[in-house]
């Protein structure tokens, strides 16, 4: 019942910007907190921003004051603008929503990904 699609991603050169997009679907549901998450090649995923329902924001170390996660309201959107970015910022990047139904426990709800490739 929650369905997340993400866009966006591409080819850049390093200190170049992207903007990912992500359309969430949340019918009946709370939604706690969005954010982004993402896998490098050959390493563990890992959390790049969250944005809460009181829109308080996170960003992981490796991307603070170059990443702005916000949010749309009124379109139930997510978005990641990302500059100056660095060839080590390649990977999949995957929208996620906290969400549940009332009465019952959140969980974490996922996007299909979009490749970001940062060439040197």
């Amino acid at each position: 019942q929650v369905q997340l699609v993400e866009s966006g991603g591409g080819l850049v050169q390093a200190g170049g910007s992207l903007r990912l997009s992500c359309a969430a679907s949340t019918s009946h549901f709370s939604v706690n907190a969005m954010g982004w998450y993402r896998r490098p090649p050959g390493k563990q995923r890992e959390l790049v921003a969250t944005i809460t329902s009181g829109e308080s924001t996170n960003y992981a170390d490796s991307v603070k004051g170059r990443f702005t996660i916000s949010r749309d309201n009124a379109k139930n959107t997510v978005y990641l603008q990302m500059n100056s970015l660095k060839p080590e910022d390649t990977a999949v990047y995957y929208c996620y929503v906290l969400a549940a139904l009332a009465g019952l426990k959140s969980y974490n709800y996922w996007g299909q990904g979009t490749q970001v490739t940062v060439s040197s």
